[in-house]
């Protein structure tokens, strides 16, 4: 197994959302990931359901009890050997375990100290319960998603918040921190705050809305189904197919697969017709299946492609040729991204369960055996 980042250790406190979908990905790029589970999720039968937490995939699982001393003990002595802790709790969880940033500093001057949040670590809401809905709340991005101002904003499942704002920002900074330590010998802690995140994938679209370009009237816009160019239609047959006609030759060409004269229609950027084009479109596209509309427009320069469901995607023979999906024991999982030329990223096993492997990563990490017997007397470990 290799990849960009082998050699580098990660210890991740278990979470849910963004922090394993980050370890996930640090692990798909070679790092060796320990997970921290709690003693009381070890053993509790639920080996059956881990096979389906994808984003726990590739990493080995070590139960602590860490309201035990010798606990936080043991896992500060992992941190000692680790280039990054990644740690998904609210504000002050980890200080009152006493694995706060300024104590795993003074032991490991050279780790990168990664912290994901919803609020960030400070301010009004920092230490308030929240979910990727109400951080997109606040960013903007759930008002301007959805078709109209008269229907509620659309919920974008939870890739905005937790794994866009999220996972993608907190992993910027580890890989960024990374960096910079190999430069000063010194690490950081980063701040990965999800509204923070949520708000720098909004720049655009605020320089947009600035500009006048954009405006807070919801599926009024080229980008929010308010373009009949930039828009999904239903097929004869019940589907759906995507059409992202925004450059003149590309509009160019659907009108004239549509067999539409483009003289008989107003200009493509006159917003006042785009409701009544739409209606066009719409009927248009319901005169023929997906697969139809599949043969007029795939591999051309519409910029088409037809709405996939989660079970047909990895048969789509774009996908396919790509191999992007792996079998990992009887489970498709979408493979790692990116992808690189000299050290390619590689999934290292199935999702396991909570301290599977407990006794063995300890042991790698270089506990003896009559180290192990005391934390299992003491109940640090099971």
């Amino acid at each position: 197994m290799s990849g960009p980042l082998t050699g580098y250790k990660v210890i991740e406190m278990a979470g849910i959302g963004p922090a394993p979908m980050c370890a996930m990905m640090l692990s798909d790029m070679g790092a060796e990931v320990i997970r921290i589970d709690r003693t009381q999720d070890a053993g509790l039968g639920i080996a059956m359901q881990s096979q389906f937490n994808f984003t726990n995939r590739g990493r080995r699982s070590v139960a602590l009890d860490l309201k035990n001393p010798e606990a936080v003990s043991t896992l500060l002595e992992l941190i000692d050997q680790a280039d990054v802790l990644l740690e998904g709790f609210r504000p002050g969880v980890m200080e009152r375990l006493g694995l706060g940033p300024d104590v795993c500093a003074k032991r490991n001057p050279k780790l990168v100290y990664a912290r994901i949040t919803g609020w960030g670590q400070q301010g009004p809401l920092a230490k308030s319960a929240g979910h990727d809905l109400n951080y997109i709340a606040l960013s903007g991005a759930l008002h301007a998603i959805g078709r109209s101002n008269d229907e509620p904003p659309a919920i974008p499942l939870n890739l905005v918040g937790d794994y866009g704002g999220g996972t993608m920002f907190v992993l910027t900074g580890i890989l960024a921190a990374l960096l910079e330590c190999g430069k000063s010998g010194t690490g950081q802690v980063v701040d990965a705050g999800m509204v923070d995140g949520a708000l720098a994938l909004m720049t655009p679209t605020y320089g947009m809305h600035a500009s006048g370009v954009v405006s807070d009237e919801r599926g009024s816009n080229i980008l929010d189904s308010g373009a009949h160019f930039y828009n999904t239609y239903e097929t004869r047959d019940g589907k759906y197919v995507s059409i992202g006609s925004i450059e003149t030759k590309f509009y160019a060409l659907l009108l004239n697969t549509l067999e539409i004269d483009p003289d008989s229609l107003p200009k493509q950027m006159d917003r006042e017709h785009w409701p009544v084009l739409k209606e066009k479109l719409k009927d248009i596209f319901l005169t023929k299946t997906r697969d139809q509309w599949c043969a007029l427009m795939e591999n051309t320069d519409i910029c088409f492609a037809p709405v996939l469901s989660m079970t047909e995607t990895p048969d789509y023979a774009h996908n396919k040729e790509r191999d992007a999906f792996i079998d990992v024991d009887g489970q498709m999982h979408p493979a790692p991204a990116p992808r690189f030329s000299k050290t390619p990223s590689s999934i290292k096993g199935a999702p396991c369960s909570p301290g599977e492997h407990t006794e063995a990563v300890l042991g790698d990490w270089g506990l003896s055996a009559e180290r192990l017997a005391e934390l299992k007397i003491a109940g640090a470990i099971k």
